[in-house]
C-alpha cells in the first residue's frame, strides 16, 4: 500500500516523526516541535494521512486542567509500513528540510538578495518640482 504514495519530504520527517516510537500517540504540538513544521503545513499532513489511513487519530481520553483536548495520532500497520519504505530517506530529509536547517548554507537570520527595480524617470510637472523648479 504504501508504494501507491509519494511523500513530500515534510511528510516523510512527519512519518519519521512516528516512527521514532509507532505505538505511542503523538499530538500537533509535539510533531510540530519534532519536524520543525507550521501548523499550516502539519495539520493538512495529518488530515491526509488520516485519509489514506496511514494515522489514526482520536481526542485526548480526559480534559486536562487549564487547557482543552488534544488531537492525538498514531501510525497504523499501514502507517508502519510506509514509514519503514521511507525511512531511511525520512531521517535524513527530516534534518535538511527543516528551516532554518532546510539549507545550511543560508544563515537563519539572513535575507534573501532582493533587486529593487530602478525608479522610472520622473517627466513633466513631477520633475520640475523635484528639481525646483516650477
Amino acid at each position: 500500500m504504501a508504494g501507491h504514495f509519494r511523500f513530500t519530504p515534510q511528510t516523510r520527517s512527519v512519518l519519521a516523526a512516528f516512527a521514532a516510537d509507532p505505538a505511542d500517540w503523538l499530538h500537533g504540538y509535539l510533531l510540530a516541535k519534532q519536524t520543525g513544521l507550521r501548523s499550516g503545513t502539519l495539520y493538512p499532513i495529518l488530515i491526509r494521512l488520516a485519509d489514506r489511513r496511514l494515522i489514526e487519530a482520536r481526542w485526548e481520553d480526559e480534559q486536562p486542567a487549564g487547557r482543552p483536548r488534544r488531537h492525538m495520532y498514531r501510525l497504523t500497520t499501514e502507517g508502519r509500513a510506509a514509514a519503514r519504505t521511507v525511512l531511511p530517506d525520512a531521517r535524513r530529509d527530516a534534518r535538511r528540510d527543516a528551516w532554518p536547517d532546510a539549507r545550511p548554507d543560508v544563515e537563519p537570520d539572513a535575507t534573501p538578495n532582493r533587486r529593487r527595480p530602478a525608479a522610472a524617470p520622473q517627466r513633466g510637472r513631477k520633475r520640475l518640482a523635484a528639481e525646483g523648479g516650477a
